[in-house]
């Protein structure tokens, strides 16, 4: 083999060498996936929006808390009448009251018992909070799920373009091969025609890839905040195993996730809800005292304190009440109904990123054989060529496996990325 065509396969080689290498060793400054985590984190609308309704369900709680304590009421008025109040007695007509009078008064109730309803609701609010906690961790582990497939798709398709790259050089130079060849008359004009109609098309999914690229960089950019035209370089990511058989993932996962717990808290809330509206038709008392006053010149004290001692039992109310806690009882039993499809749903998720896991394994295995086969592949055709004792067809398809070879081998690394990152937030680990 002469010494330039040596040269050309070592060049061919370097874009392999290139790849392998992204895949082992971190590029100096290169973005890793818990930085991009942390910035998507700090700038997302919708978990920020998360995030002030589990403000709300805390102020709910507090509101709920508020019920047990003393309430103060102050009012205050002025009242004009077309005629002075009077009584009538058997010795005539005597004024009670004046024509204009201003009155005012202050209030203060406790609420002493009430058949459990402030407690319930205390309750309630208190499961609707942890509920809503719990799902603002879930809507995280989602973005950080979103970044995390944003950030391989960069990876991805940055390898793609370079395998994209790599191919439009190798063909390249085997046309140049070909145009020398055909110049000393060795071979046919349908070789040089052949070999330039696949670099065409080489470069042609060169561009593709590198439009590609692009958009994937712009997709990732828009979750970190940042202009989409920013200049991103990201880390790269080894896939992971999992040692744990599937059956003990399974049970990990119906502990931990985020989904299965809110949804169980909001169970709590609904019930504690029902129980506080049927606590309604039990005994209410309160007590209440204050001052008032009422403008009166025929009255000895115009102001007076009081105290009341007030007991309330709702005895009938044509079903009312009893049909509203119905309905709340209800509501809680179609979230137990969800629940149940949600641990099913769970289940199937982790069995399905888990076997996702164990293909994606092999498929490395078996692609990073089909590499060095394919590379070795197209060396002996070229080679064969060069002596007359191969056809263009076959070095053309020799190169063609060999792209597909780094194609597949690429996917496989990242797919297993994704697999693994699929099984963790299945498991609520992300």
């Amino acid at each position: 083999m002469s010494k330039s065509l040596l040269n050309i396969q070592r060049s061919k080689r370097l874009p392999v060498l290139l790849l392998l290498g992204l895949l082992t060793a971190p590029l100096a400054g290169a973005e890793t996936l818990q930085q991009a985590w942390d910035v998507a984190l700090s700038v997302n609308h919708s978990l920020k929006a998360v995030g002030e309704t589990t403000a709300a369900a805390a102020l709910q709680l507090e509101a709920a808390k508020a019920a047990q304590l003393p309430g103060l009421s102050v009012e205050a008025g002025y009242t004009a009448l077309d005629n002075a109040p009077e009584t009538k007695t058997n010795f005539g007509q005597f004024p009670v009251g004046e024509k204009n009078n201003l009155s005012y008064k202050a209030l203060v109730t406790l609420p002493l018992y009430t058949s459990g309803r402030i407690n319930s609701s205390i309750n309630a609010a208190d499961a609707a909070l942890r509920a809503s906690r719990t799902q603002q961790s879930s809507k995280i582990q989602d973005l950080k799920l979103k970044v995390a497939k944003a950030f391989v798709a960069v990876l991805r398709t940055t390898g793609g373009l370079e395998v994209a790259n790599s191919h439009v050089a190798s063909l390249k130079a085997h046309a140049r091969d070909v145009e020398n060849i055909h110049k000393q008359g060795m071979v046919s004009r349908n070789d040089l025609l052949a070999a330039q109609v696949s670099l065409a098309d080489a470069e042609h999914e060169a561009i593709r890839a590198e439009n590609i690229l692009d958009i994937t960089k712009s997709a990732f950019n828009r979750l970190m905040g940042r202009a989409l035209n920013q200049i991103v370089v990201l880390d790269e990511i080894l896939p992971k195993s999992f040692a744990e058989p599937l059956e003990i993932l399974t049970s990990q996962a119906l502990k931990q996730r985020h989904e299965l717990l809110a949804q169980q808290d909001q169970i709590r809330a609904v019930r504690h809800q029902a129980a506080s509206i049927r606590a309604e038709t039990g005994p209410q008392v309160a007590l209440s005292g204050g001052y008032g006053y009422q403008e009166n010149q025929y009255q000895v004290h115009e102001g007076q304190w009081s105290v009341n001692l007030r007991a309330q039992w709702k005895l009938f109310d044509g079903g009312v009440i009893r049909n509203k806690a119905s309905a709340t009882e209800r509501q809680a039993a179609a979230l137990q109904e969800q629940y149940d499809d949600l641990v099913s749903n769970i289940t199937l998720q982790v069995r399905q990123y888990w076997l996702d896991v164990q293909e994606t394994r092999k498929r490395i295995r078996v692609t990073e054989k089909a590499i060095t086969q394919a590379e070795e592949n197209l060396k002996v055709n070229r080679d064969l060529y060069e002596n007359g004792l191969s056809t263009n067809t076959e070095v053309l398809d020799a190169e063609t496996l060999r792209t597909r070879s780094q194609n597949n081998h690429s996917n496989a690394i990242y797919d297993a990325v994704l697999a693994t990152l699929n099984l963790k937030r299945a498991m609520g680990e992300l």
